[in-house]
């Protein structure tokens, strides 16, 4: 065809945010996990305007904070670690390994925080090393904006525990980088226990190689807006993948999980489970669960289930599992979610043995949400947690559970 007879350039259709382009020359939105871009550069992402499929459940407008691109003040996060002297602290700065090894921002506040974070702090189990007690690591916010990046970094054969505890008020965007190397075992488990006006945004990604396991939890109690969104792969062969999650959300209050599990080794094993109650007008969670079992991940097992529990009238739950498998030679692979109010049937046969109602009510609760913190293998926070529910209980009117009930 000459320059002559050529036919016109076609004008690209306008981009809808969340969206890709089809070979049709339409948009569609974005629907997998796995679809979404990646960038360290916060210009490559648009501010979310709530449409977009991983914003369109987000308060936005509370989030305000963590969507600028601004050098936040030093010291508004207190920072005290905690840890055997096995443990190695170091520094990495931005192109210092292992920062950025397996992490790459996928959403506006974790490219912003990987771009403001100067220093990012490194915590190293050595090689072969099981450490007999868990490295703790309190962070309390003292009021204002903070950003932080931080490298968890499990060496081969080696087993340990880190506990992140969120305490006090910040805006504060926050990047977790996981490294679980061959035959390692780590657990991991993050705590929001903020002040009633904190807002708190995190990404954590973990890379799970061979042989090799990651026990991975979010408890969330405390914070105005809490939005802590795990993104786990299982890259080697026979790594496992345990991602369990605990919510207790109160009136006003948002918090939120969007879970990643993506099976790329072969003989992988994946249990993902997440339970919430919510109690007050206007208290709201929000769980997406997002299992993508790879080509090459043959002899899979893998199930994630999200369980709710309303307990006061104006909460409201949302829960999204989403499946994806591109291999059919796998061992099993399924997905549940349910949303409900007090099981009639578990209340009377509590009161059939002569425990009053409100009692029955909160044994009910209490059992429902102890199946999470019991799995957490950690005397200590188990029975921390254990009375944090308790208190969250004493807080309901007992009128409310009985109009939950009906």
């Amino acid at each position: 065809m000459t320059a002559a007879t050529q036919a016109p350039a076609t004008v690209p259709p306008t981009t809808v945010p969340g969206s890709t382009a089809h070979t049709d020359g339409n948009w569609a939105p974005i629907q997998t996990r796995s679809e979404r871009p990646r960038s360290y550069d916060p210009s490559a992402f648009e501010r979310p305007s709530g449409r977009e499929v991983n914003w369109k459940h987000t308060p936005i407008d509370r989030i305000d904070a963590l969507l600028r691109d601004e050098t936040a003040p030093s010291g508004v996060i207190d920072v005290t670690v905690s840890a055997p002297d096995e443990v190695e602290q170091l520094t990495l700065r931005v192109g210092d390994a292992p920062r950025g090894e397996f992490f790459t921002p996928e959403d506006l506040p974790s490219a912003i925080a990987w771009k403001h974070e100067e220093l990012a702090p490194l915590l190293r189990i050595p090689q072969d090393v099981e450490l007999d007690a868990p490295v703790l690591i309190d962070l309390v916010g003292t009021g204002g904006l903070a950003h932080a990046h931080v490298v968890l970094e499990a060496m081969p054969n080696s087993r340990g525990t880190v506990v992140l505890r969120h305490s006090g008020t910040a805006a504060h965007a926050q990047n977790i980088e996981i490294l679980v190397r061959d035959g390692a075992h780590l657990t991991v488990v993050s705590v929001q226990q903020w002040d009633d006006d904190a807002v708190h945004a995190a990404s954590h990604q973990a890379r799970v190689d061979r042989d090799a396991t990651l026990r991975h939890f979010v408890v969330s109690f405390g914070g105005a807006v809490v939005r802590v969104n795990p993104s786990v792969e299982l890259s080697g062969a026979g790594a496992q993948g345990q991602l369990y999650g605990l919510s207790y959300s109160d009136a006003g209050q948002h918090l939120e999980s969007q879970v990643y599990l993506f099976h790329k080794g072969p003989d992988t094993r994946g249990d993902v489970l997440y339970k919430g109650a919510l109690q007050g007008v206007g208290a709201r969670s929000v769980w997406i669960g997002d299992v993508l079992i790879g080509p090459e991940a043959v002899g899979t097992d893998s199930y994630e289930a999200n369980r709710n529990l309303v307990l006061t009238d104006g909460a409201r739950a949302e829960s999204i599992p989403n499946l994806e498998i591109e291999t059919g030679d796998i061992r099993g692979a399924g997905h549940a979610s349910a949303t409900g109010r007090f099981d009639d049937e578990q209340l009377f046969y509590l009161q059939s043995r002569g425990i009053s109602e409100d009692e029955a009510r909160r044994l009910v609760v209490v059992g429902f949400l102890s199946d999470i913190v019991q799995r957490l293998g950690i005397p200590a926070l188990e029975e921390e947690l254990h009375g944090a529910i308790e208190r969250e209980l004493r807080e309901i009117p007992p009128a409310s559970l009985e109009g939950a009930a009906q």
